[in-house]
């Protein structure tokens, strides 16, 4: 993974907006606690809600992934697969941590990660329609798969020993053994 160029900025604004919220802190002083102009910061960001959200990172390397998935993997395997590898370019755990709770804390911020989860999604499904899936059944397919890794996500910050691959087979199995009906038992 490359230096971010927007890091310095990222880390001041998620300061910032632990220690004095989202609504009073302004742009200015987000570029000034990064040791950069307002000017400087616009080059990088729209708004102070995109600091935490304008990685397109993320969406780029799972598409890709899926992309160059074996084609012998079925849609939902290239999928998970490409969802195990996303700690391969995720922040920090910590800084991971703090901005769940920064986010969690306004509802604008929490509005504005259900929209990037979305354009991730959007992007996915388009990735599995290119390897030939049906666009209803590769929504369905994603829908699913972001609920596994929500939980494998969730987890994988909870339990540094863990890699996030592990934890997306094991909610995978968890899910399947919700869903499958029981084996009869031979007495």
């Amino acid at each position: 993974m490359g230096v971010r160029r927007t890091g310095p900025l990222e880390r001041a604004a998620l300061d910032l907006f632990e220690t004095q919220g989202f609504e009073r802190t302004s742009v200015a002083q987000i570029a000034r606690t990064a040791g950069l102009t307002e000017r400087s910061f616009y080059r990088y960001f729209p708004d102070k809600r995109e600091v935490l959200f304008a990685d397109k990172e993320l969406e780029a390397h799972l598409v890709a992934r899926v992309e160059a998935a074996d084609p012998s993997l079925t849609p939902f395997e290239a999928l998970l697969t490409a969802l195990g590898t996303a700690d391969e370019i995720f922040r920090p755990r910590e800084f991971l941590l703090r901005r769940i709770k920064v986010i969690a804390a306004n509802p604008a911020l929490a509005e504005r990660d259900l929209i990037k989860l979305a354009d991730i999604a959007d992007a996915l499904a388009r990735a599995l329609e290119r390897r030939g899936v049906e666009p209803g059944a590769a929504r369905f397919i994603i829908d699913v798969a972001i609920a596994i890794s929500r939980r494998a996500t969730s987890r994988w910050l909870a339990e540094p020993e863990a890699t996030l691959s592990e934890l997306v087979a094991q909610a995978a199995a968890e899910l399947c053994e919700a869903v499958a009906p029981p084996a009869p038992t031979v007495h």
